[in-house]
C-alpha cells in the first residue's frame, strides 16, 4: 500500500508501521515530503492509497474530489517553534518584540523555504514581513533541502536559530527547543489522514488510519511533540 505523508509525522508513523505490516500481512511504501509538494504530485497523476497531509491541503483535495468524502480524520497537530544548538544560550522569544530582537541579533537563521510549501516556512516568512525585518533576516537565512530539517544547520554550527514544527526539530539530535512562537505569532498545523478517491486498497487504508488513533499511537504522538487528534 502506497502512503503519501507530511514529514512532521514521520517519526511517529515509522515506528507504527512494522506492527501494522505484521498485523495485516502487507508492506507499506511511504513517501515523505511537504503537503503542498505531495499535492502537486497527486495533481500530476501519481497515485497513493492513503494520505497524511495538513488540513489546508486536505480540504483542497476534498473540494476537488480527490479524497473520499468523510474519510478525512484528524490524527495530530503541531506547533511551530524555535531551537538552538544544545548548550547554546537561549534567546528571549517570550514576546513578539523580544523575538524580533533575537532574530535581528542572530548570526544566521534556518527555516524551511516557503517555496517548498512547508506550513512553518510559509508562516514564518509572513511573520518576518509583518515584523518589518524580512530583508534583514532573509539576508542571513539558510534553507534546508525540500523535506529536510532546519535544525541540521544548528548541529553544524552554521546557524544560531532554527524554526520549524516541534516534531521536526525533535528529530535532529544535538539541539534544544527554546519555545513556540509567542503571542499572536503562534501557529498550530493540523494533520489529517484520508483515503484518495482512486485508492486501490481503501479497506486497508481505513485500517491504517485507525491504527494512527489507538492509545499507543496517541502516546507516541505526544512523545514526539505532537498533540493527538
Amino acid at each position: 500500500m502506497k502512503v503519501f505523508s507530511a514529514i512532521a509525522v514521520q517519526g511517529v508513523v515509522e515506528e507504527l508501521v512494522p506492527a501494522f505490516e505484521r498485523a495485516h500481512g502487507c508492506e507499506l511504501d511511504l513517501t515523505w515530503a511537504t503537503a503542498p509538494l505531495l499535492q502537486k504530485r497527486l495533481q500530476a497523476g501519481e497515485m497513493a492509497d492513503a494520505l497524511i497531509l495538513n488540513r489546508a491541503v486536505t480540504d483542497a483535495l476534498l473540494v476537488s474530489g480527490g479524497i473520499v468524502s468523510g474519510s478525512d480524520t484528524v490524527i495530530a497537530s503541531s506547533a511551530t517553534a524555535i531551537a538552538v544548538k544544545a548548550g547554546a544560550p537561549k534567546p528571549d522569544i517570550s514576546t513578539p518584540e523580544a523575538l524580533k530582537r533575537s532574530l535581528l541579533a542572530a548570526r544566521a537563521i534556518s527555516y524551511t523555504d516557503p517555496a517548498a510549501g512547508g506550513a512553518s516556512g510559509i508562516h514564518f516568512a509572513k511573520l518576518l514581513e509583518r515584523m518589518g525585518i524580512a530583508a534583514e533576516v532573509n539576508a542571513k537565512t539558510m534553507f534546508p533541502p525540500p523535506s529536510g530539517y532546519s535544525g541540521t544547520f544548528l548541529s553544524t554550527g552554521e546557524a544560531d536559530l532554527a524554526v520549524q514544527q516541534v516534531p521536526e526539530l525533535l528529530s535532529v539530535p544535538g539541539i534544544e527547543i527554546v519555545g513556540t512562537l509567542p503571542g499572536d505569532l503562534h501557529m498550530v498545523t493540523t494533520f489529517v489522514a484520508s483515503i484518495p478517491a482512486d485508492s486501490t486498497q481503501p479497506a486497508l487504508a481505513k485500517a491504517f488510519i485507525e491504527s494512527l488513533r489507538t492509545a499507543d499511537a496517541r502516546a507516541l504522538f505526544r512523545a514526539k511533540g505532537l498533540e493527538p487528534g
